[in-house]
């Protein structure tokens, strides 16, 4: 029995418990795990949709989608699996596509992905578009995507 379930919310509706618990694992995997001392709150966090996906009431997978202007890509960021390479980043992503397509109306998808973690943004159809460059301490590399 799959004990998924998946929830796009808007921060105006998290609730309180729902933005700690997303904070809590962007810190615990971006700044402690990677040894990353970045601005991890920031203000875009206020006008994105936050995607979670949850496995038996826990937080699994994360990442939020930032829209634009008219005609301007959305951007993806904060993608994060608490389990690595057994395919909650490409359901996350591939959901958020969906969601940002079907909903806003979006076609072009732009995102800052870690190198080690090209791969996977790949799979889901994004193209590198930049050389790697260093971002609060780890290479990435700017990848887009549009969608038909």
């Amino acid at each position: 029995m799959d004990n998924t379930e998946i929830t796009v919310k808007h921060y105006s509706e998290l609730t309180k418990d729902e933005l700690f618990e997303i904070l809590k694992l962007r810190v615990d995997v971006f700044v402690v795990e990677q040894e990353c001392p970045c601005r991890e709150i920031d203000e875009l966090d206020p006008q994105s949709y936050h995607l979670c996906l949850r496995e038996n009431g826990r937080l699994t997978a994360y990442l939020r989608i930032i829209p634009q202007g008219e005609g301007e890509p959305v951007v993806i960021g904060r993608v994060i699996s608490v389990r690595r390479r057994c395919g909650l980043g490409t359901r996350i992503l591939r959901e958020a596509v969906g969601f940002a397509s079907e909903q806003l109306g979006a076609r072009k998808f732009t995102l800052q992905a870690q190198t080690y973690a090209q791969g996977l943004y790949e799979g889901v159809g994004f193209k590198i578009v930049s050389d790697v460059y260093i971002y609060d301490g780890q290479p990435h590399i700017r990848m887009e995507m549009t969608i038909k």
